[in-house]
């Protein structure tokens, strides 16, 4: 498949700075990806933008663009760069994105500033306005239907708590998305509580839209990371939740041959 210099540059883009969602993406049929790589390329973008300077007030600004650039592109305005090119078609053919992108740019803030999420709940909230809102923006661009929309986001949101978990020790080093009074006991707590939400949502999306299935491959290694996470903590302060590299490549084989979730 041939794809133009705007879907090519998000590829590179989503290859550089998520090789999770790349190797999802690259494991998905090949008419899904003109949707998922604009998708997923945005994503990148907003979230580089808070380490886009040590200023919090001037990272803000980079959101703040995007948010305001992605109400120009639902208006047919001409895209600025090539994201915003790619993006835009998706945007303008789905009435529903574009609230949902916003949101994604607005939570985003909470990366630009050092204080921790005072409690679970914020840190909740948090990822399901990124993790399930961008789940739920390449799920319904690749047909899944509304009735789905609530447990795609419980998936998402435990894929997302397994990256974060993932990322802790690099985030902590950052100084960024911290959680106040996260011992090893509460840490724990977390991952397994996101480990029986993922295991609910799984069963309940047997009946999703086998087109819309792609867009949860990206939670290829959340449950192998909230399994260590749950079992042993101490394993996310010395970032070895895994899994091995290798796994990922049979973990995307086996849900490109059986569709499976």
């Amino acid at each position: 498949m041939t794809l133009s210099p705007a879907l090519s540059a998000c590829a590179a883009i989503v290859e550089r700075g998520d090789p999770d969602r790349f190797a999802a993406t690259m494991a998905a049929p090949s008419d899904a990806r003109p949707t998922l790589w604009p998708l997923y390329a945005f994503n990148v973008e907003v979230a580089r933008a808070a380490y886009a300077s040590t200023e919090p007030m001037v990272a803000e600004m980079r959101l703040q663009w995007w948010a305001d650039h992605l109400i120009d592109l639902d208006a047919g305005h001409a895209p600025s760069g090539e994201v915003a090119e790619a993006l835009q078609p998706l945007i303008r053919r789905s009435k529903g994105l574009l609230p949902v992108l916003t949101a994604i740019a607005e939570a985003r803030r909470q990366d630009c500033w050092p204080e921790p999420f005072p409690n679970r709940e914020a840190l909740w909230l948090y990822l399901d306005q990124t993790a399930g809102n961008l789940m739920w923006a390449a799920a319904s661009s690749l047909g899944a239907a509304d009735r789905h929309e609530h447990q795609l986001r419980a998936f998402a949101q435990a894929a997302g708590l397994a990256n974060w978990l993932h990322a802790l020790p690099e985030l902590v080093r950052h100084n960024r998305l911290g959680l106040s009074g996260a011992d090893s006991v509460v840490l724990g707590g977390l991952a397994k509580d996101g480990l029986a939400m993922l295991s609910k949502a799984r069963a309940e999306l047997k009946e999703v839209e086998p087109s819309a299935r792609p867009a949860l491959w990206t939670g290829w290694a959340s449950a192998v990371r909230l399994k260590a996470a749950a079992t042993d903590p101490v394993r996310i302060d010395e970032g070895r939740l895994g899994p091995p590299e290798a796994y990922r490549a049979l973990a995307l084989l086996w849900r490109t041959l059986t569709r499976a979730i």
